[in-house]
């Protein structure tokens, strides 16, 4: 299974939007998202989520701006090459203002006007619960046709 980070930047407190990225290419093309991917050799959650974020969509961040959010696992039983488990993270501060890059559009949404249904499907279930300041963790099983969420557990502390 491959480690990849999401970082999702933020704004107010509590939470009153959230910077989202329309994925342009690769996994997840034409859904939001937010920032992340893949851990390179030897790197750590945080660095790589640091990375992703300049750039896929040019803010730069320091690891120690960046909040534990809590770690999902999704599982894809139908290609057992895109199970991932993932480390969440939001960010409040960062410098520089999000651009467009290859892969990804941002745009701000306000909490409200989350469009969910141009997500992945499991976003509803935990991205609320994240932007109300609590971790989750928990388990995505994804059906046959790696879009629909055939079952999932969220845990919250």
């Amino acid at each position: 299974m491959r480690s990849t980070t999401l970082c999702l930047p933020v704004k107010g407190n509590p939470v009153e939007k959230i910077l989202l990225g329309m994925k342009k290419t690769g996994f997840g093309r034409g859904k939001y998202n937010g920032f992340g991917g893949k851990l390179e050799n030897g790197e750590t959650p945080a660095a790589a989520a640091v990375r992703e974020l300049a750039e896929e969509c040019g803010i730069i961040a320091k690891e120690s701006e960046l909040k534990v959010a809590g770690e999902l696992t999704f599982l894809f039983p139908a290609n057992p090459e895109l199970n991932h488990d993932v480390q969440l993270y939001l960010i409040e501060e960062w410098q520089g203002q999000p651009q467009e890059t290859a892969e990804m559009k941002p745009m701000w949404f306000a909490v409200a006007d989350i469009p969910y249904d141009e997500m992945w499907a499991d976003d509803s279930y935990w991205l609320p619960a994240v932007l109300k300041g609590k971790k989750v963790c928990g388990e995505v099983y994804f059906a046959d046709d790696n879009e629909t969420v055939d079952a999932i557990t969220i845990r919250t502390e």
